[in-house]
């Protein structure tokens, strides 16, 4: 229906065009995949501007993480500090930001070509993938207090290991751009490739990739779907 097909369609048709990156997120909801996108404005506060900037109004290097617009997804969401809500920030390549992942929520894999990402776990439970140069892999879970290190251009996601428990993590980054849009994500990436290159690539048919949808918009935070009997 409209409200299903918005932001995402399924493959045939498709273009050969470069689908345009945008600060705006497709939500996805269990058992009916890819439904909405909410273009953000860009007002004070987290990414969408829909709260009083949480900056010490009488103190500016202080910044009230926690009271920070939430920007919220399926499986989970971001409360952030950057140079647009942050003044302090302007010019210093830094940026912090509490990400929450809810049991099944995953961090849509993604990369930064302008950033070195820091993460410490502050509750829960994670798991993390990372694939860098010369084919380099490496699988790990962490638990609170651990920190883990994503160094600039490195292919990444992290996904909430408990089945039960939420999980918190604090991430710094290096610079003082807005999360997610100073990424390079995976959904987008693929949905940018004719399904011919794709199986080229794997080495399968072309009729595997023929039906995956095509993603204008941003995924971020999801959510693993139940498996299927």
């Amino acid at each position: 229906d409209g409200e299903g097909a918005r932001g995402c369609e399924s493959r045939p048709p498709r273009t050969d065009q470069v689908l345009p990156v945008d600060i705006q997120f497709c939500g996805q909801v269990r058992g009916e995949g890819v439904v909405r996108g909410e273009l953000l404005g860009d007002l004070p506060g987290g990414l969408g501007g829909r709260s009083l900037s949480p900056v010490d109004p009488d103190h500016p290097h202080l910044f009230h993480l926690r009271s920070a617009t939430s920007d919220d997804f399926d499986g989970g969401s971001l409360q952030g500090a950057h140079s647009g809500v942050w003044p302090i920030l302007a010019d210093q390549k830094g940026a912090v930001y509490l990400a929450r992942l809810r049991p099944g929520g995953v961090r849509e894999p993604h990369w930064h070509p302008s950033a070195w990402e820091m993460n410490v776990v502050l509750s829960g439970r994670v798991r993390w993938s990372f694939v860098g140069p010369n084919s380099t892999q490496d699988v790990f879970e962490g638990g609170a207090g651990d920190a883990i290190f994503a160094p600039q251009g490195h292919f990444h996601y992290f996904e909430n290991a408990s089945e039960t428990e939420d999980l918190t993590v604090l991430i710094v980054f290096n610079a003082d751009s807005a999360e997610p849009l100073d990424d390079v994500p995976l959904a987008q990436s693929i949905s940018s490739l004719p399904p011919h290159v794709l199986a080229a690539v794997f080495g399968v048919d072309e009729s595997v990739f023929a039906q995956l949808p095509i993603l204008t918009q941003r995924t971020v935070i999801v959510s693993r779907r139940p498996a299927q009997d």
